[in-house]
């Protein structure tokens, strides 16, 4: 099998569960607008974005570590993964441990001084993110996608029919819109109070679940701390956890400057959390780019680690990278063009006056999944400091930019700072990496096709069509136009076959 195929058919062996999962996630994002107001859903998005930086915190870069290590000459896998298995049970007990302990004045530090038994929640769920890791880098390892896609999409399934039952079938019970019998029964276990705090304990049950699915993983661990084993891990990991840092910043901090530096009065009949609410539910469509990206992620960092010592690793990472860019070009495109069919996802009007962010969040997203395919050169080389360096810089045009534009743009101003942050870490890692790992990318050819995507979106903004027959054919037709040129300059049967 061709590697190219072999990356294709990975791809879609992990992406499939991804797809499909993150699908079904997207499919409750209509039924939370449904019963949340924009205040309500900033509180998660506000929650959800400090997760994020604690994440990282608690996996120390340890899962691409664990991948470089066990591709080395000599290496025992099981041995490694049981003193970095061992070394994160022992380091997420502590940290949740030190995040319960001192609960009270965490909440106060991050404004949500009232929630103080979900944010517990949070640490716990923290914890078994950090734990089941590494077993799931295994399986990734030993190319299990089918293991992999099974208990991904078993986790998934769970978390959906658990909210579908909470937020649909409870809630419209003690609504009494139908089978109204059943309200005695369903008050015993639905409380309005906790209408957000259903979320995260779905989300803790779930993860905890992952243990037993994951125990032949488990099974086989024989626990042992070595904090001298893992001294040279943790020094090839932590610019990875500094990157990790940084890059959290990039994604999730303008949700947080949004919500201290939105003028008040800024949008009308919104307070700084409604509109954070506007805005991360409108992030949300930009989901079906991440789901490419996220899926391609799964296949390509052991496939890189793997083709590196091949004769022609370079022409295949450079084939790769088009033909990555290639596919989300596309997704930009459709997703633009027919952004007024989308709407109906946002389920409330409130929610409409941000979907302006979307085509830019989508291209911003672009974006990073290109940082993502070029960062494989200073992984392969042991230079992961630059990886820090690269998203240090991004992190300070996120934050520059953010501090300058929301004052004056609001959300428009969070999406704005976003492209132009993961575009200049996209371009800087290329000119980092032709230095010390040459490698030939199609450059005119990947900004050729971005910008046939730009323009056509930017006809279909610009050509206004009353008719919505006409309309959707015309739009159609700007991704026909796009899809003709790839084949026609491409072939890309030519890609699978290589």
């Amino acid at each position: 099998m061709s590697v190219a195929k072999k990356l294709v058919g990975q791809t879609a062996a992990y992406g499939l569960s991804s797809i499909i999962g993150r699908t079904l996630n997207f499919l409750l994002f209509p039924l939370y607008l449904g019963i949340f107001a924009p205040e309500d859903y900033g509180v998660i998005n506000g929650l959800y974005a400090y997760v994020g930086f604690f994440n990282i915190l608690f996996t120390f870069g340890l899962e691409t570590a664990f991948f470089r290590f066990a591709n080395q000459a000599g290496s025992d896998r099981q041995i490694l993964f049981n003193r970095v298995l061992s070394f994160l049970i022992f380091s997420s007990v502590l940290l949740t441990s030190l995040i319960l302990l001192f609960i009270n004045p965490i909440s106060r530090l991050i404004d949500f001084p009232d929630q103080q038994l979900f944010i517990s929640w949070l640490a716990i769920i923290l914890a078994v993110d950090a734990i089941v890791s590494i077993p799931f880098a295994r399986l990734r390892l030993e190319n299990k996608a089918g293991k992999f896609a099974a208990i991904k999409m078993t986790n998934v399934l769970i978390t959906v029919l658990a909210n579908v039952f909470i937020y649909w079938f409870c809630y419209n019970v003690y609504q009494e819109n139908f089978l109204a019998d059943l309200k005695p029964i369903i008050s015993k276990i639905y409380f309005p109070e906790w209408k957000l705090g259903y979320i995260f304990l779905i989300n803790l049950i779930a993860n905890l679940l992952l243990i037993p699915l994951l125990w032949r993983e488990f099974s086989s661990l024989r626990f042992s701390l070595d904090f001298s084993f893992m001294k040279p891990m943790l020094r090839y990991a932590y610019p990875i956890m500094l990157m990790g840092f940084a890059g959290i910043v990039n994604e999730l901090l303008d949700r947080i400057l949004l919500l201290e530096l939105l003028p008040d009065n800024f949008y009308p009949n919104l307070t700084s959390k409604g509109a954070l609410g506007v805005y991360g539910g409108c992030y949300k469509l930009a989901t079906f780019m991440t789901l490419a990206i996220q899926a391609f992620r799964y296949a390509g960092e052991p496939f890189f680690f793997s083709q590196a010592k091949e004769k022609n690793s370079a022409a295949t990472f450079a084939l790769v990278t088009k033909w990555f860019v290639i596919v989300c070009a596309f997704i930009f495109l459709f997703i633009s063009v027919n952004l007024e069919d989308f709407k109906f996802l946002l389920r409330r009007p409130s929610y409409y006056q941000g979907m302006a962010v979307i085509p830019i969040l989508l291209l911003a997203n672009l974006f990073l999944g290109v940082y993502y395919n070029l960062s494989a050169w200073f992984k392969l080389t042991d230079k992961t400091y630059f990886g820090t360096f690269i998203s240090f810089g991004g992190a300070a045009i996120t934050i520059l930019l953010n501090i300058l534009l929301i004052p004056v743009l609001g959300y428009m101003g969070c999406a704005w700072a976003t492209l132009a942050c993961y575009f200049s870490m996209a371009l800087a890692c290329y000119l980092f990496g032709q230095k010390y790992y040459p490698i030939p990318y199609p450059v005119i050819t990947i900004v050729g096709y971005l910008i046939l995507a730009i323009s056509l979106i930017l006809a279909a903004n610009y050509i206004n069509i009353n008719d919505f027959i006409l309309r959707h054919i015309f739009h159609l037709g700007l991704c026909v136009i796009y899809l003709l040129f790839i084949f026609l300059l491409e072939k890309p049967l030519r890609f699978i076959k290589r």
